[in-house]
């Protein structure tokens, strides 16, 4: 008796079929034993991958998740630190206290639990703001500068509460349980900090890297090359620079536009710039792709700088003068630590004034056997 085993093979299933058949000549006889077929899940840029016959590494995607595993890990534990010291010093509200377990778990939020630190269960069981003071006062200042975006039943977020803390905490008091809301906020977002140094500015301090926004003033082309299609152009820029690049395309109509740059300025061990043999700055420009991840980061910084403002301050007056402007992905891109660390310093240093607990040095002991209960050189270190 024969068998015959028929395959359908596709990029991501197997179609397939069993025939038993007595002789190849006798159709009469033959039998189907089995069919089926089996589906391979694949997303479509595995499948994308696989019909251009581009390799992927066994691993890469386990070795991805386990990177956001590790970020996240990283993230709650520095939560449930930052719970343990707030609760010592009682600065966090008291519908957000009650939900965190400071015995078992310290620091971590009850099973099935997560609450909102600026939200809570009125008598109704219904979630309202409770920071509702600073809130008001935020209304106020809308107000006065946007009154018409408060018309036609038109309503101001209430996240938006939290940069207004933030430029606030800068001159006035806060209560202390807005104070937490700013902590655990900063502990959130902290910026961009690159520790092993894979970024030139981080690895050579004797590089500058800066984002620039320049007119091109003038455009000149050189001959073309015989055995080259592209014309290599000069461009000369407003501030005196000089930009030097290669184009197929004809570069003219660079004139009078505005172009940004990432300009990288080699400079000596006092901090000046350095000069070439031929008495000029070591200077290179380069234009980036518009979702360049450094021109993003260095506009950014760049546009913070100009604004000499906290981040915080920076937010809340962007979105006082244009409330329409998206601010995540947006107005605020990845940005150096630096400037979360100064704003936060800065909003330590005012509130110290208003808030006894913050010199308190006998509490300051306190929260660091909290966090190092076994490591005593630790806690004489951090003393």
């Amino acid at each position: 008796m024969k068998k015959i085993l028929g395959l359908d093979l596709g990029t991501n299933s197997i179609g397939w079929a069993l025939i038993n058949s007595d002789s190849e000549n006798n159709n009469n006889n033959k039998k189907i034993l089995g069919m089926g077929s089996r589906i391979i899940p694949m997303s479509q840029d595995v499948l994308s991958n696989f019909a251009q016959g581009n390799s992927i590494s066994q691993t890469a995607e386990r070795t991805q998740n386990r990177s956001a595993r590790r970020l996240r890990e990283r993230h709650l534990l520095r939560r449930e630190r930052l719970h343990r010291v707030l609760h010592l010093m009682g600065f966090l509200p008291k519908h957000y206290d009650k939900m965190i377990d400071f015995e078992n778990h310290p620091g971590k939020f009850l099973p099935e639990t997560e609450p909102k630190i600026a939200w809570a269960k009125n008598d109704e069981g219904k979630y309202e703001f409770i920071f509702k003071k600073s809130f008001e006062e935020m209304m106020a200042d809308f107000k006065a500068n946007q009154p018409e975006l408060l018309t036609d039943g038109k309503k101001v977020p209430y996240d938006w509460t939290i940069y207004y803390l933030r430029k606030k905490a800068l001159t006035q008091k806060i209560e202390k349980e807005e104070l937490a809301w700013i902590l655990l906020n900063f502990n959130q977002k902290r910026g961009y900090y690159q520790l092993r140094g894979e970024e030139e500015e981080e690895e050579n301090p004797n590089k500058l890297v800066e984002y620039h926004a320049l007119r091109v003033t003038h455009v000149e082309a050189d001959e073309t090359e015989k055995s080259q299609s592209n014309i290599w152009y000069t461009i000369y820029l407003e501030n005196g620079w000089i930009y030097r690049r290669s184009s197929k395309v004809p570069l003219f109509d660079w004139i009078g536009v505005i172009k940004e740059f990432i300009v990288t300025t080699e400079l000596n061990d006092d901090g000046t710039v350095k000069i070439d043999k031929e008495g000029k700055e070591r200077r290179s420009l380069r234009i980036p792709s518009e979702d360049d991840w450094m021109l993003l980061k260095k506009k950014t910084e760049t546009n913070i700088d100009k604004s000499k403002k906290t981040v915080g301050s920076y937010i809340y007056d962007t979105i006082l003068q244009k409330p329409d402007q998206k601010i995540r992905g947006k107005l605020i891109r990845t940005i150096e630590r630096k400037f979360y660390k100064e704003e936060l310093k800065k909003i330590l240093t005012k509130q110290k004034e208003f808030h006894p607990e913050l010199k308190d040095r006998n509490l300051y002991r306190s929260c660091v056997v909290e966090l190092y209960p076994n490591n005593k050189a630790q806690q004489n270190n951090i003393r």
